[in-house]
């Protein structure tokens, strides 16, 4: 039924939440983890910042998110599922569209993501990518939240 899970990852603690419960069922189910990590926030750099500085920047995010993949990986190997990493470069889109895009194109059967329940305000404000992926996903999608 889910043979391809989805787990994009932000290094929070919902996300980490979400890769639990992504190796829970693969374990269960005999599925595959693919782990993404959208980048797309790119830094406000003040106007002095040379391109260099930018792409060192650029490259220092890039670098984190290679390291937050590797670190997943290891935890869904070692729980022996089969795993890949994808970093996911979609500068200009929110990370829900970058998840989206990549559920599609796997294809995934299911996405696994952690959601930090923002609510009034903070949901306006911040925005919610797990609202995005729930509303435009072209598979299920299991969220996890840190509120119990």
């Amino acid at each position: 039924m889910y043979t391809k899970i989805l787990v994009p990852l932000d290094g929070s603690e919902v996300a980490k939440l979400g890769l639990h419960q992504a190796i829970e069922l693969a374990s269960r189910l005999g599925s595959r983890i693919r782990l993404i990590h959208v980048l797309n926030d790119l830094p406000l750099v003040p106007p002095e910042v040379t391109g260099a500085t930018f792409d060192q920047i650029f490259e220092r995010l890039r670098d984190d998110g290679i390291s937050l993949l590797k670190q997943a990986e290891t935890a869904v190997r070692a729980a022996g599922i089969e795993v890949d990493t994808k970093l996911v470069e979609a500068a200009g889109t929110s990370a829900g569209e970058g998840i989206v895009r990549e559920a599609a194109a796997w294809p995934a059967d299911l996405i696994v993501c952690g959601t930090h329940g923002r609510r009034g305000i903070r949901r306006l404000v911040m925005g919610s990518d797990a609202e995005y992926v729930l509303r435009d996903s072209p598979v299920p999608v299991l969220l996890v939240s840190a509120r119990r």
